[in-house]
């Protein structure tokens, strides 16, 4: 494939009537010979998408989070209906301040909280639980049999006899620790969420983290604070966040354009380069409403990216234009010869970030499918914007005359003996045989270290709460607080037990269960479990005067039924053929969730039989495990189908594979780096990280592939490798460092951010954006220098410091 000649081979034509406007290829022809429709075209659809744009939402789901076909979820989905409420959950503690629970003034206030969430669309009402909900009960053993009731009796009346009675019904229901906090100065609301309103619209999360908001408001300032936990909360406050991440946008977009613009000294191509890169997400959100996707917190990051690759490719496509009209080429020739020498590099690179975005489709999350149509999209936007619409507006505006002489002079400076004593002349030396030895042998020990320091990457969360955002954010304080006050934490796993039907309460099932109980009790990341065993020891204890002795399962179907019969729908559905076990997490860290999940593995291929099944997995803990599964097989194959494209795409694009070579090592190194980095700030691998990784390999190729192409091209010519290297490092390699370092200072201001994944993101980015650059133009020429046929030659023949001129490259 041919790359197009470089910017001093081509002629300089400073008078329009000299230009042959036949020349070039037959897209060229198409676009520059007509290119006052094609901006009218784009203008047009600019004005439409950016109407569409509008129409645009932010929203999350909880069902989108989650890898739907994992059969762990697939066992949730299908008895979901008959589970109460593990799904999607939002727990409140009202806490009093200075008293406890039983005081009639807190009641009468936890009354009116529970009956304005009842109330809140989207709440499941019928699983919703709390001191005032007729399903809490209490159930005990008197003189004369067995009696039970509502916590809060029927002739409740907030007197002291009231009061006293709902002491002790509390005390008997087997609350303490779950629905009442241990010290007694709380209590939980249990709230659990439909995916989908009454009208069949998503719920919509914004709005019920706001509704939840003005609640906490509403009765924070009285007698009590409230606490709010789930993941319904989580989403609210990272789509809240959504105001300070668009600062940090256009904090990134300003340090952009000003570096850009200090690079060249010329306001309107900075600002052409900097609107053609804005237009492809105006293109890209207003696409969205019109093929069915909405943006939601873990996609919102998406834009950005998009716009930071739109400035790479912009700022190549202007230094080309610039270098062309300092020689004195007229700005329509100009921007004809840098189409010509950039485009196929710039199709191949944006052709690479396509497809890093488009291999997370693999991952069957639905997240990080929408995520990675998302962004196909926009770099889909890319091409048209960034590859075409750019040079066509810069044939018309051109770039300022002092911009385009300061640029030449500078280049001419550079030519002078090499560079001079600048630091090109640095970077050349890489193409020389010690160096470059030296060089690989580095690189190698630091993909060693970093390959070892890799395999300590965990998959899913490292910390409690919710590592999205900061250790020190409300949500984590609240979160912080019910662990600390409730023995049943919020991160429950529930494995179902499937029976036939009317057969849940079977000794020899009640049996395997209590076994499965233990086995879980024995876990340190276990606070407590709970089922329909637990229960009949505790009622059977409770009928035969507390004795201890008759802590036991007895086998004697009469009673287990009697005990059964009087039992929580939650511990068992109506048909009797599926209990639950519940057990609560100190946390739900990767490591406590693998553990969880081996021992319920192994105790369920011990224990199956023809009827009762030990299915995994509910609850939000159980759920994540399933994530973090899928996550876990999913994150290598994803890197192994990117890297076999960009592989496949670089060959299409050099036809060598000795430049593929040199071009794709630098980026395994940068992964291998970047996995490194994470388990030293104890980042976790899953939905919110995971698409890094992928996009890191995507958009870090761009730097290779302009690099390489220019060096093949001048090594066509009959340069030397040293010689083509200096080349293209002053065509194509300043513009690299230039985009390199400032686009990673402008993902580096996102580690401010309140919201922690987008801290984490920041990150990394930086961290890959300089490596990439860096591996382009240290690595790739080191490589080229024992990989290349005309680098060995040039070594083998050539006086030290000197080169011969070889023969093109493979």
């Amino acid at each position: 494939m041919s790359f197009g000649g470089s910017a001093g081979e081509q002629a300089v034509i400073r008078d329009l009537s000299q230009f042959d406007t036949r020349s070039g290829s037959a897209l060229e022809r198409l676009l520059f010979n007509h290119r006052l429709l094609v901006a009218l075209a784009c203008l047009l659809a600019t004005l439409a998408l950016g109407w569409q744009a509008t129409r645009l939402k932010l929203n999350a789901s909880f069902e989108d989070m989650i890898p739907a076909s994992h059969p762990y979820i697939a066992n949730y989905l299908e008895h979901r209906d008959q589970l109460s409420g593990l799904g999607n959950a939002v727990r409140i503690a009202v806490a009093a301040k200075g008293g406890t629970v039983y005081d009639a003034q807190y009641l009468a206030t936890l009354q009116k909280i529970s009956d304005e969430l009842f109330l809140i669309p989207g709440v499941d009402r019928t699983y919703m639980k709390s001191l005032w909900t007729p399903s809490t009960r209490w159930v005990g053993v008197t003189e004369e049999g067995m009696e039970g009731g509502p916590v809060i009796p029927n002739d409740y009346d907030g007197s002291p006899r009231s009061i006293a009675q709902v002491r002790d019904n509390v005390a008997r229901s087997g609350e303490i620790g779950q629905l009442v906090a241990v010290d007694g100065r709380s209590s939980i609301l249990y709230v659990p969420l439909l995916e989908r309103g009454a009208d069949g619209k998503p719920l919509d999360y914004a709005a019920l983290g706001e509704r939840l908001e003005q609640l906490r408001a509403k009765y924070a300032g009285g007698q009590v604070d409230l606490h709010i936990v789930g993941f319904a909360k989580v989403a609210g406050d990272l789509i809240e966040g959504l105001r300070q991440v668009l600062l940090f946008f256009a904090a990134s977009t300003l340090i952009a354009a000003a570096m850009l613009y200090w690079y060249t000294r010329c306001a309107r191509s900075t600002l052409l380069v900097v609107a053609c890169s804005l237009v492809a997400v105006v293109w890209q959100l207003g696409l969205l409403p019109l093929l069915g996707y909405g943006l939601d917190p873990y996609s919102m990051l998406v834009p950005f990216l998009v716009f930071a690759i739109g400035m790479s490719h912009g700022a190549q496509k202007m230094n080309g234009i610039m270098q062309d009209i300092g020689r004195g080429t007229h700005k329509l020739v100009a921007a004809r010869y840098t189409f010509r020498r950039l485009f196929l590099a710039g199709l191949a690179a944006l052709l690479c970030d396509a497809v890093g975005f488009a291999v997370l489709a693999i991952i069957d999350i639905k997240v990080i499918k929408d995520l990675a149509a998302v962004a196909s999209i926009g770099v889909a936007a890319l091409i048209l914007t960034n590859l075409i619409l750019l040079p066509i507006l810069l044939s018309w505006l051109g770039v300022d005359a002092e911009a385009a002489r300061r640029s030449l002079k500078a280049e001419a400076a550079e030519a002078t003996h090499g560079g001079g004593k600048g630091g090109w002349t640095v970077l050349e030396r890489f193409t020389e045989r010690r160096t470059a030895a030296a060089t690989i042998a580095i690189a190698a020990l630091l993909g060693a270290g970093g390959y070892y320091a890799s395999l300590h990457v965990k998959i899913g969360d490292l910390d409690p709460g919710a590592p999205e955002l900061r250790p020190d954010s409300r949500y984590n304080r609240d979160n912080a607080y019910v662990v600390s006050h409730y023995a049943a934490s919020s991160d429950v796993f529930a494995v179902m037990v499937k029976t036939p039907d009317n057969a849940c309460a079977s000794y020899d099932t009640l049996m395997r269960v209590d076994a499965l109980e233990y086995r879980l009790s024995q876990l340190p990341a276990v606070e407590t479990t709970n089922s329909l065993a637990l229960l009949n020891r505790r009622v059977l204890t409770g009928m035969n005067e507390g004795s201890l002795k008759w802590y036991e399962l007895v086998q004697n179907q009469g009673a287990l039924n009697m005990v059964t019969a009087g039992a929580p729908r939650g511990l068992y559905n109506d048909t009797c053929n599926l209990l639950t076990v519940y057990a609560y997490l100190t946390d739900h860290k990767a490591d406590t969730l693998a553990g969880v999940v081996k021992v319920v593995e192994e105790f369920a291929r011990d224990n199956d039989t023809k009827d009762v099944r030990f299915l995994l997995a509910a609850g939000n803990a159980g759920i994540e495990a399933a994530t973090n599964i899928v996550v876990h097989d999913a994150s290598r194959a994803m890197l192994y189908w990117v890297y076999a494209a960009v592989i496949v795409l670089c060959l299409v694009t050099f036809r060598s594979w000795r430049a593929v070579v040199c071009a794709v090592v630098p980026l395994v190194l940068t992964s291998v780096l970047c996995e490194a980095l994470m388990v030293w700030l104890g980042i976790g691998i899953k939905v919110a990280t995971l698409p890094v990784i992928a996009l890191g390999v995507g958009i870090g190729i761009d730097y290779a592939l302009y690099v390489m192409s220019i060096l093949l091209a001048r090594q066509k010519a009959g340069d030397s490798l040293r010689e083509a290297y200096r080349h293209a490092l002053r065509f194509t390699g300043k513009v690299v460092l230039l985009t390199g370092v400032t686009l990673a200072i402008a993902v580096a201001t996102w580690a401010l951010s309140p919201i922690k994944f987008q801290a984490d993101m920041g990150i990394l980015l930086a961290f890959m954006f300089l490596w990439n650059m860096v591996g382009a133009l240290v690595l790739l020429p080191a490589l080229a220098c024992f990989v290349m046929p005309s680098a060995r030659r040039q070594a083998e023949e050539a006086p030290a410091g000197l080169a011969a001129r070889p023969a093109m490259a493979e």
